[in-house]
């Protein structure tokens, strides 16, 4: 392993810093905390990744040499810890969904089994949301003219008789 504080505290602490920022991106993705949608969740999960692999390049495979630190790539963390941090403020001042109040019974009941000897009742009267209401008065249909008004009546055909050929 290649963090040695004693030694180099720079480099371990940007390997430490790179893990820690690496598991929290992977946990906010995979994790729907915050309420975060599907594109912000894969690029949580993409970034942490790419941080978590790169702490452990650096931890366990990186043989020393050069390298170089980029704490500019801790923006990247930071904005997106900060994105699913407002996303559960404003996830959680939206207002509960009221519940939904359950039905009142109802003696219509689609699923009863059927009875063949049962005795017809005409004069029975149904619950108001019953879906048929055989006593209920339906407004009349509107009568329309045979003809219209507006178009001109035309007179009845009369045939006429054949002339003779013109003699001359």
């Amino acid at each position: 392993m290649n963090l040695d504080f004693d030694a180099e505290p720079l480099f371990s602490w940007y390997v430490v810093l790179l893990a820690i920022s690496g598991i929290a991106l992977l946990v906010i993705g995979a994790v729907n905390l915050g309420g975060l949608k599907i594109g912000w969740r894969i690029l949580n999960v993409l970034a942490g990744l790419g941080f978590t692999g790169y702490a452990y390049y650096l931890a366990f495979v990186f043989e020393g040499g050069e390298y170089t630190l980029f704490f500019k790539a801790f923006i990247l963390p930071v904005a997106l810890i900060a994105n699913a941090v407002k996303a559960l403020l404003a996830r959680s001042e939206t207002p509960a969904v009221p519940p939904v109040p359950a039905p009142s019974p109802s003696p219509y009941q689609p699923n009863a089994q059927y009875q063949s000897n049962a005795q017809y009742q005409p004069n029975t009267q149904y619950p108001s949301n019953a879906p048929y209401q055989p006593n209920a008065q339906y407004p009349q249909a509107p009568q329309y003219p045979q003809a219209s008004p507006y178009q001109p009546q035309a007179a009845p055909y009369q045939p006429q008789a054949p002339q003779a050929p013109h003699q001359g």
